[in-house]
């Protein structure tokens, strides 16, 4: 029986192009072991989980061409960060100066967000995606997580066009507003960042293959129905450790502008922390093989700034070169995954 390959990346802003270095390095590794020199990594999983920046990626490696392929290799999606990277985060200082750096309105424009998602997804649709997905906002209307799943999009209530999905999931706050989309029924909703609950969407991604038929999804007799961990390959991405230190003695009188900053680090480190112990606890029960299969990839921050929204060129070129010394970090286990990857399909 093939394993569920499953592919989570977390929210992490500009910080995107970690994760994306290693798709690509993987990709290539998966061209070796599959004797394919065109092959695309989307067409090596079966489910792809994404938060904020991690749900751009796994959008862009779901999109269709028009011969029913994959349009997008990994490379071209971080071709996304390392072009636009500076364009969307980006604003003049009178801009600067009338939104008071994120205190009066939120610090960027959308206009080029929403101009380089229309560029990469044009018209299709969730229900068009290659691979089953779940992609995390949250409803700030209804108070409520919002998941934008494949599986439910076969009907127009909750299918809605991908620039939107990725729209709303990256819509972080104080950094974009709010996304206000429809579905293609309609339905309007008024969303933000996914990474307010859910900056590592693993967990969530296993919880959604756990009810998936995939035999019939993927029109392969040979992958499981609805899987249990044993049935899983769990490739977990992070964007960049962020460890910065938090003293008492600044803090024990400190009000809530001191603590506003601090507190979005923590929490967003801290889910894709409890979300890593919580999967390693799943596949610790498992025989010793098949609790190798959930790997968490931690990439390096080390010339980079941690800064999401840091895209000048200069941190651009840094951002890359610490998704190198990644590859680098765990270049053995993603060999292993690129042979795994294979091996499933």
């Amino acid at each position: 029986m093939k394993k569920v390959r499953i592919l989570s990346i977390d929210g992490g802003g500009i910080r995107g192009i970690l994760p994306g270095t290693m798709l690509t390095y993987l990709e290539q590794q998966i061209r070796k072991e599959s004797n394919n020199p065109e092959a695309k990594i989307g067409e090596y999983v079966d489910f792809v989980a994404g938060t904020s920046t991690g749900g751009i990626l796994g959008l862009i490696m779901l999109c269709p061409d028009e011969n029913g392929g994959h349009r997008f290799s990994a490379k071209e999606a971080l071709d996304l960060y390392l072009d636009q990277g500076d364009e969307i985060f980006d604003v003049s200082l009178s801009e600067k100066l009338k939104r008071m750096g994120g205190l009066r309105d939120e610090r960027y424009s959308q206009k080029e967000l929403e101009r380089a998602l229309n560029t990469y997804f044009g018209e299709i649709r969730l229900s068009q995606s290659k691979k089953p997905c779940l992609i995390t906002s949250y409803d700030i209307r209804n108070r409520m997580a919002h998941f934008f799943t494949s599986a439910d999009a076969d009907s127009p209530i909750y299918d809605y066009y991908f620039k939107d999905v990725a729209r709303a999931t990256s819509a972080a706050p104080t950094y974009f507003e709010p996304a206000h989309i429809f579905s293609m029924f309609g339905t309007p909703h008024a969303l933000i960042d996914g990474g307010v609950f859910a900056n590592n969407p693993a967990l969530c991604a296993y919880s959604e293959c756990r009810k998936l038929n995939f035999k019939k999804i993927l029109n392969d007799e040979q992958k499981p129905d609805t899987p249990s961990a044993k049935d899983m390959l769990i490739i977990s991405m992070g964007t960049g450790s962020v460890k910065t230190p938090y003293y008492f003695k600044e803090f024990k009188d400190a009000g809530l502008i001191k603590w506003v900053q601090p507190l979005i680090d923590i929490m967003m480190s801290g889910n894709s922390e409890t979300v890593d112990y919580q999967l390693r606890k799943i596949f610790g029960t498992l025989s010793a093989k098949n609790a190798e299969d959930y790997y968490r990839l931690e990439p390096v921050l080390q010339n980079a700034s941690s800064d999401m929204d840091k895209a000048d060129l200069k941190n651009l070129k840094a951002l890359h070169e610490d998704g190198l010394l990644s590859v680098r970090k765990y270049q053995s286990e993603l060999d292993q995954i690129a042979k795994k990857l294979v091996a499933y399909s």
